[in-house]
Parts: structure tokens; sequence; C-alpha cells
């Protein structure tokens, strides 16, 4: 649910180039160089730094003040955070609303994950998973297939249930990935980042439904962070203040994930709707605003589906928008111009904090050769199932 929203300056941001699982230094050494980076680029002492709000997936209790200790032991409230892949914009959700609130002036939010490879799975077999409603609604409209990664039955469901609905060819799923791969050989701190054909994609090994395997994202190790403060902290401090974050919202599941069979709801669509809607009404801004987008592409299918529930384009039309170019430079939108999670990566407690630091980049003019021209709005889309949506627009002021 939105309420009344003050500005808040997104005063620093830093991000560590993205690795594969193995070859990463520790989860704690990665946070506290993306937190010191961030400190950095705001030009901050972390004596100033109120609170800090700090989200990760795979981790002990306590992994935070780990991480945030290695920049300083300064006594401040340290917040561990844990909402699945939503889980960086959960902590950047918090550090927000703390500032915003006038009980603090300056937070960090930090992310970061030390993965394994492989699928993602659950942590505990002695105990009913939180995913269990959703793998039961899954269950009942489309089986369950023991040999293949769950996260990639419930999107490739969802990406099955669209070009059932809609008739679309399975290609412009894998034309999502080539434009991924091609936004991500631009970005140094992306893990991957050689180009691949339309062919190559489709012609990789199945892994659910309509998505090959350059279809899902990788598992990966990194870590990001932001230093958000108040428009009054930020003139004191003479800190940058080209970006605020003008308006964000974040939402859980409604009774239409679980009763709607169809997989697209069941995988966040409403949530998404809802939070878009909200951000948007807030802001006073429409997605026809908006240049730059850094939306949840975990699998193909969702960035898909996710083009209609941000409205970028309407119910029905995601075929065109990506046939005519629309997604990427050139064209109406440019949706993740880091590569997106499907090519930069995705360290599940870092994803949220490395889509402030691509836009906020965008906004401030210095993303280099993923410059997109003229953005004055940044749209953020962070999903994590189970279920949580972040929206967050970013305004260059």
């Amino acid at each position: 649910m939105s309420f009344s929203q003050k500005p808040v300056h997104v005063a620093g941001i830093g991000m560590i180039p993205f690795t594969k699982p193995g070859a990463s230094e520790p989860y704690h050494v990665m946070g506290a160089r993306a937190a010191k980076l961030a400190l950095e680029d705001a030009g901050v002492d972390y004596s100033l730094v109120q609170q800090a709000f700090v989200g990760y997936v795979y981790g002990d209790s306590t992994s935070g003040q780990a991480a945030i200790y290695g920049v300083g032991l300064t006594g401040i409230p340290v917040i561990n955070v844990n909402n699945n892949c939503s889980t960086g914009s959960t902590a950047l959700f918090l550090a927000r609303q703390a500032v915003a609130s006038g009980m603090i002036d300056c937070a960090i939010a930090l992310g970061f994950e030390q993965m394994t490879p492989g699928a993602l799975k659950g942590a505990y077999t002695d105990r009913p998973s939180p995913m269990e409603r959703f793998a039961q609604a899954m269950d009942a409209h489309q089986g369950t297939d023991p040999n293949a990664p769950r996260a990639a039955q419930f999107f490739g469901g969802a990406g099955a249930d669209y070009i059932k609905k809609y008739g679309i060819s399975p290609d412009t799923l894998g034309r999502i990935s080539v434009k991924a791969r091609q936004h991500a050989a631009r970005n140094p701190l992306a893990v991957f980042r050689q180009e691949l054909t339309l062919e190559e994609i489709m012609s990789s090994p199945t892994v659910y439904g309509p998505l090959t395997r350059y279809q899902c994202c990788p598992p990966t190790c990194g870590a990001a962070a932001a230093i958000v403060c108040s428009p009054e902290f930020a003139r004191k401090h003479n800190l940058n203040t080209d970006v605020v974050i003008a308006a964000q919202a974040m939402t859980t599941d409604t009774a239409s994930t679980f009763d709607s069979d169809d997989m697209c709801k069941v995988v966040g669509y409403d949530m998404t709707v809802s939070a878009a809607e909200q951000v948007y009404e807030a802001a006073g801004v429409g997605p026809e605003d908006i240049k730059v987008v850094e939306l949840h592409d975990c699998f193909t299918a969702n960035e898909l589906i996710t083009y209609e529930g941000l409205g970028l384009t309407p119910e029905g039309t995601a075929e065109k928008f990506i046939l005519d170019g629309d997604n990427t430079y050139g064209g109406r939108v440019v949706t993740n111009p880091s590569g997106g999670l499907l090519s930069k990566g995705h360290p599940l407690g870092a994803t949220g904090l490395a889509q402030c630091y691509e836009l906020v980049s965008q906004l401030r003019g210095n993303a280099d050769k993923r410059q997109v021209e003229g953005a004055r709005f940044g749209l953020q889309h962070n999903l994590g199932l189970g279920g949580a949506c972040v929206v967050t627009l970013y305004q260059k002021v």
C-alpha cells in the first residue's frame, strides 16, 4: 500500500562485478566492498549513517552485521532482510521509508549473495515450505515435474499460459535473451557478456515448457548498495541531489494469485500491476513517461508478462512490443540496459540494489555505452515468489 511519500535522495551507489558461484569473495567481503563504494560515491563518512538495512537470502542470521562490520563499528541498528528475490529492493524500501518518515536522515541499503551452482532449493526439509501454497496452485493447474527446477516450472508455466492465450511464437521469448546479451555486452559488471543468436538460445537444452537454458537466469554471486538521505541532509553535507526516489510501493499476494487458475498470476502478475499503479498515482506520471526500466527478468517469460504488468504495453501486445524493438535502444523504452538478471546475473539479495545502481547511473548520465538518452524517470521492478513485489520510480531533478 502506498502512502504520502516525501522525496528521498539516492546520494550514493555501489556495485561490484557479478561472478559465477565459486569465483567470488566471501559474502561479507563482497558486502563490505559494495557498501564502501556507495559511501565513496556519496562522499559520506560511515559515521554519519544512522541505520543499515542488509538483504540476503542464503546465509545465517546476522550475516548483515558480518558485512557491515567490515565497513565500521558504529553501533547503529542493522536490520537483516530476507524476502526471496525481492530482498534487495525490500531493504531499499525500508531504508527509504525510515528516511521519509523523518525518524532518521541517512541510511544504507545493502544486498549481497554468495550462491552455489544449480537450481534454487529450500534450506529446510523438516518443516512446511513457504512455497507450499504456490506449489499446490501450480500442481492443480499444470502438474509437477520432479525432474525440472521448481522456479522454472512456475515461470515456464506462466510462459506456456501466455503463449496459449495469445498464440505467440516461442521464439518471441528467445528474443528477450538476445536483447539481454546485447545489453550485457556493454556492462563491465555483468557476468555473461558474450552475445548469443536467437538460434543458439532456442537450440539450448529445454528446461521447462517454452524455456530453454539461455532463457533462465544463472545463480550468481555479488553485492550492491545505496545511500539514501533526506534533502536537508544532502544540502548540509553537499551531497549529490541529482536523483530522488519519487515514489515506491510494495505489494504482496491477494486471493487472485491462488484462485485464478492462471500461472501468470501465480508468479505475481497482479502484485506487479498493483504496485505499478500505486507508484504512477503517487508520482503523477504514467508508463508513457518512462524511457528506461530495470525489471525482474529471472526468466524470459517473466520479462514478457511484466511489460504488460507495468503498463508499458497493453495486455496481449507484448509480442508486437518485442518484434517492433520497442523494448530496446531506438524503441520506446529500454528494458534492462544492464543486461538484467538473465545476463548481468541474479545474486538474490543484491539484485534489487543492482537495479537501483543501474537506474541511478542512467539518470545521472553516467551509464557509458548503456546510456539511455533523455531519461527523466527510471522504473524498477523487483519480484519475489512467496511473495513480494517492489516497484520504485526514480526521478532526475
